[in-house]
């Protein structure tokens, strides 16, 4: 699993990276509001952890933005203060959930687990990007056209709308469709791109999926010289 740390203090971002890296999980750190917004919005996540007072830009108004674009990964908040205002603040941003310090790698430790949890037990009935509808629920692929998808199909298709605009890794893709797979081969991961591929021009999507075997992948608005 990725995750995406925003914290200012130096000494605690190293630590909690260590700690991170030794429980299994992939983790980017940035030290300003700004550089985890952009983080976010350029890569794909499974939890993100977020300081409140970091500088240039606050944990709070990074969130805000993040929610804006429609990205809906668990945030965890971590804030020095305890005041009630400053948990009801984040949680009205969009946090998922906050830690206040100093707090129990344990415990975070346990809080991304529930997250991670959560987050693949939820799925939005219904995502749109373009012109392109996915109903989750009857697995069915929609522009002008419509056609149904096969589970694993629906399980990629699912997770690039949740990640527009995004490179996303064949190991990424493997990880997020054939999570209870193990031994699944990357292969896969090109034979059912290719199948999304003819699905989004049958139904006359705006919407491509570039990128080559093996690589990385994205989900992007089609260009009038590729129509």
């Amino acid at each position: 699993m990725k995750l995406l740390l925003a914290e200012d203090e130096e000494d605690l971002s190293r630590a909690l990276v260590a700690v991170l890296t030794h429980s299994g999980y992939e983790t980017d750190a940035v030290f300003d509001g700004e550089a985890a917004l952009q983080k976010a919005l350029q890569n794909s996540y499974d939890c993100m952890i977020f300081d409140i007072m970091m500088p240039k830009m606050d944990g709070i108004e990074a969130l805000k933005q993040l929610r804006s674009h429609g990205n809906v990964t668990p945030v965890i908040m971590l804030t020095a203060k305890s005041e009630i205002d400053d948990r009801i603040t984040g949680l009205d941003a969009g946090a998922d959930d906050y830690l206040t310090k100093p707090f129990a790698m344990g415990e975070l430790l346990a809080r991304i687990r529930s997250q991670t949890r959560r987050s693949d037990s939820y799925t939005p009935r219904q995502l749109n990007v373009g012109s392109v509808t996915l109903n989750t629920a009857e697995q069915e692929l929609s522009s002008r056209n419509s056609i149904r998808l096969a589970s694993k199909e629906a399980k990629m298709m699912e997770f690039f709308m949740l990640n527009p605009e995004k490179d996303l890794t064949t190991q990424e893709l493997l990880e997020h469709v054939w999570k209870d797979t193990p031994d699944a081969e990357p292969e896969l991961v090109w034979m059912y791109i290719s199948y999304l591929r003819n699905k989004l021009d049958a139904i006359e999507a705006d919407l491509i999926i570039t990128g080559n075997r093996g690589g990385s992948y994205r989900l992007e608005k089609r260009k009038a010289d590729t129509e």
